[in-house]
């Protein structure tokens, strides 16, 4: 399995890129060295003494205290913070904002820039960590958003 996304809501299932998958318990997390694994807010909040070990952590920006004990090669946070990798330039047309490069699983990396996003199944801000799994797990030429 390449990309795990911990305690996301059930409908973002569909919304999930092949190749990756939900995870509904702590402990699952301990179960392999992920290459790419994604805390929802509530998941970062949920992780307890859980130490998971990722190659890519893709986390919200809003919660670094709970991340101490992750390993992780590389750290994308994510959120409305003006810090955060991976954000939102607007939230009435919202763009997806990459600010800086960010590594991809397949050795791409994708380069500062503003995304426009199609009409979302919900709000852009709190579809942030799927918008960004998708970002990291699938190659430039995959259609990222096609809901």
């Amino acid at each position: 399995m390449c990309a795990v996304i911990y305690d996301c809501p059930f409908g973002w299932e569909r919304l999930l890129p092949f190749g990756s998958k939900r995870l509904r318990t702590a402990g699952e997390l301990d179960a392999h060295l992920w290459s790419l694994l994604t805390l929802t807010p509530t998941g970062c909040l949920r992780l307890g003494d859980r130490k998971p070990v990722c190659r890519l952590l893709l986390a919200p920006g809003d919660c670094p205290e709970r991340l101490s004990g992750i390993q992780a090669e590389t750290v994308v946070t994510y959120g409305l913070s003006s810090r955060d990798s991976l954000t939102l330039s607007s939230l009435a047309e919202p763009l997806l904002c990459v600010q800086r490069v960010l590594p991809r699983l397949d050795g791409t990396t994708v380069d500062p820039q503003e995304i426009p996003l199609p009409p979302l199944p919900a709000p852009a801000e709190e579809l942030l960590p799927l918008l960004g799994l998708r970002l990291l797990q699938l190659s430039a030429n995959c259609n990222l958003f096609p809901w």
